[in-house]
């Protein structure tokens, strides 16, 4: 009785010693695989969607890109898809090009005319 009880209980911490062993190396896991980078949308984009015009300015003052794509979208197409005429007008003055399309294919006026943007559509027709 006694060689089973003392048998039984070595299994039992042997049990228990792996189980903590394995949570440990779970828990490195974790820790591991939380440095994954999230690729988003740029600063110029982001200040164009949000319509913030002063920054947008300040931004091509500063040598911004007008043309340069985020998330496979010119800046252009941002300022059409959320309707934002006034920030789209200032790109064009800054040599934006309205026919650079989309990774799927779309101009500027297409997007335009998939979000409902008539403000936008209105400026693209007066400058193409």
């Amino acid at each position: 009785m006694r060689k089973t009880v003392l048998t039984l209980t070595l299994a039992l911490l042997a049990m228990v010693t792996s189980m903590s062993a394995a949570s440990g190396s779970e828990t490195a896991t974790a820790i591991e695989t939380n440095d994954c980078y999230v690729v988003g949308i740029n600063s110029f984009c982001k200040a164009i969607m949000e319509g913030d015009i002063e920054t947008v300015k300040r931004m091509i003052e500063l040598g911004e890109d007008v043309n340069k794509k985020s998330l496979g979208m010119t800046p252009a197409i941002f300022a059409a898809r959320y309707n934002k005429a006034e920030i789209l007008k200032i790109l064009i003055e800054n040599g934006a090009d309205l026919n650079r399309k989309c990774d799927k294919g779309w101009t500027a006026q297409k997007h335009a005319e998939l979000s409902n943007a008539q403000d936008a559509l209105e400026v693209l027709r007066e400058n193409i």
